[in-house]
């Protein structure tokens, strides 16, 4: 593989705070959606479902709650994203030097997909808690038992405890951590595949790295939904509606078929490639200022 030079886990740190917070304003209205879609009543006909499809449940939105509306429950996921994404991404180098013997040696593929997966677990501690009150406050559309992400928090701890905050943390590792293998090791890998020869990957052109993060961000996608569509109805279900992960699997089979494991395919797919280009950007971008900083770093 072609990256270069010694790894700063204290940049990927600070430059992934940065490419969070890009991910986040491009990716949250088609996130909102991909909820509804995911945890919207099941119905005996489509005459009677809530939303028919992505763009249904976007007009339906917007018309009903305004553009803020598919801002419904950023609050939470801004407060844990650029952390969130400046851990994955330390996760990434710490993972990436501790497997580094020399500075110009470049990392294997299964190395890269290894630090990909120890960036999954790091990020769990953040994630879970937070993906819990956004996907609350995002299924409840308008009506809203919840002020906002503060009150869903509190009233959560003070009605079942700190294992309702973290309800859905299993299921979060399950998604996380092989996909965030693949995510890393695609982007590398694209990088490396469009660096001209004799040229560094640090010169790579800005459309090439948005085209990276972007088909990063689909394939990591690709095996992440059907653990991130249970994760969503196990969190969002009532206290003990479901006895498990093995119980939420068997029950959406049973009642919708194994469609409903891609339920709100379409909004997550339209906004992976947009999200995860922003993000691997601004990664890129903050990470080459830092270079010039503080190249000591």
């Amino acid at each position: 593989m072609g990256d270069e030079g010694r790894v700063s886990p204290l940049k990927n740190f600070v430059a992934g705070g940065v490419a969070g917070a890009c991910l986040l304003l491009a990716g949250h209205p088609l996130d909102t959606i991909k909820v509804r879609l995911q945890t919207q009543p099941k119905a005996s006909s489509a005459q009677y479902v809530v939303y028919r499809g992505t763009y249904d449940c976007f007009r339906k939105t917007v018309s009903k709650e305004g553009v803020l509306g598919l801002y419904r429950g950023m609050g939470a996921p801004l407060a844990g994203v650029a952390p969130m994404m400046a851990i994955s991404f330390f996760g990434f180098g710490l993972g990436k030097q501790l497997q580094q013997t020399d500075a110009n040696t470049p990392h294997t593929h299964t190395q890269l997909f290894l630090s990909g997966c120890l960036a999954g677990i790091f990020t769990t501690v953040i994630v879970a808690p937070g993906e819990r009150i956004k996907c609350l406050l995002q299924a409840s559309g308008g009506g809203s038992r919840y002020a906002g992400p503060v009150d869903c928090a509190m009233r959560l701890y003070k009605e079942q405890g700190i294992r309702s905050v973290y309800k859905g943390t299993v299921l979060t590792l399950i998604r996380d951590v092989p996909s965030n293998g693949l995510y890393f090791l695609t982007y590398e890998g694209l990088k490396d595949l469009m660096t001209p020869e004799g040229q560094s990957v640090a010169q790579l052109s800005t459309p090439k790295i948005l085209l990276a993060g972007g088909v990063a961000g689909i394939l990591n996608w690709t095996i992440a939904l059907p653990p991130d569509v249970l994760k969503s109805n196990f969190q969002t279900a009532a206290e003990g509606k479901y006895r498990g992960l093995v119980d939420v699997l068997r029950t959406l089979l049973r009642e919708e078929g194994p469609k409903a494991l891609y339920k709100g395919f379409n909004a997550v797919f339209l906004r992976a490639f947009p999200a995860n280009a922003a993000c691997f950007l601004g990664f890129e971008l903050a990470l080459k200022g830092l270079n010039a900083v503080a190249p000591g770093w």
